[in-house]
């Protein structure tokens, strides 16, 4: 049954192509302008704080926005693709920003490794978005919210162990908690996505942080 919902999903009609072409120009064009505001925010955001603005957590956030925007009128592929351009517009806008808006992005190792990464985390997480919006049982809804909700346990992860940033750390974590309790639709969804966000944040950590870690030193 769950195999067949899920072919469901992928093969469901959406609307017409040039509507499905315009939500997909729109997520490509809301990620690039979003690199650019997030690279801008390093340069408002007072001390520490501007790491925020180069937060993994709040960049696969826009993949999420995106699928959620496209479960509307597409299908689950669809909203996989524009989980991925509206990503990696994200990366490009945010690196051509730097290269063309500021003194220049440097190497090219780290805006490699985040469009990499992009390339993963973006339909991941549109189709979390779309599972969250319109998912066929209340388990893909869990695990699509869970998923954005671990991004930002991940983040606080970091801020509390390696870098030691104890306001950044207690914000991601609210945000971790918050985004079960606010957008999960029934009391036992907000339990499960809290319950199942723990696991996904340490994976998350152990995926993410620990092998960026690794590439930084």
């Amino acid at each position: 049954m769950a195999t067949t919902n899920a072919l469901e999903e992928l093969t469901e009609p959406g609307s017409a192509t040039s509507g499905r072409g315009t939500a997909l120009a729109a997520a490509t064009a809301g990620g690039l302008l979003l690199g650019v505001l997030t690279n801008l925010a390093q340069g408002w955001l007072p001390g520490a704080w501007n790491q925020l603005a180069n937060s993994g957590a709040i960049w696969s956030a826009s993949a999420f926005i995106a699928g959620v925007l496209l479960a509307r009128r597409s299908t689950l592929l669809q909203a996989a693709v524009g989980g991925l351009v509206a990503e990696a517009g994200l990366v490009v806008g945010y690196y051509g920003y730097a290269e063309f808006g500021r003194e220049g992005m440097g190497s090219p190792v780290f805006p490699l490794v985040w469009l990499t990464m992009a390339c993963v985390s973006g339909p991941l997480f549109g189709v979390a978005g779309y599972w969250w919006q319109r998912g066929k049982d209340a388990r893909r809804r869990v695990v699509g919210l869970a998923a954005l909700a671990g991004l930002f346990g991940m983040e606080g992860v970091m801020y509390a162990w390696d870098l030691h940033y104890t306001p950044q750390a207690v914000a991601c974590f609210a945000a971790f908690a918050l985004i079960p309790l606010l957008m999960a639709r029934t009391h036992r969804e907000r339990a499960l996505t809290l319950v199942t966000a723990v696991p996904f944040a340490l994976l998350a950590y152990s995926i993410v942080i620990l092998p960026l870690q690794a590439v930084s030193s």
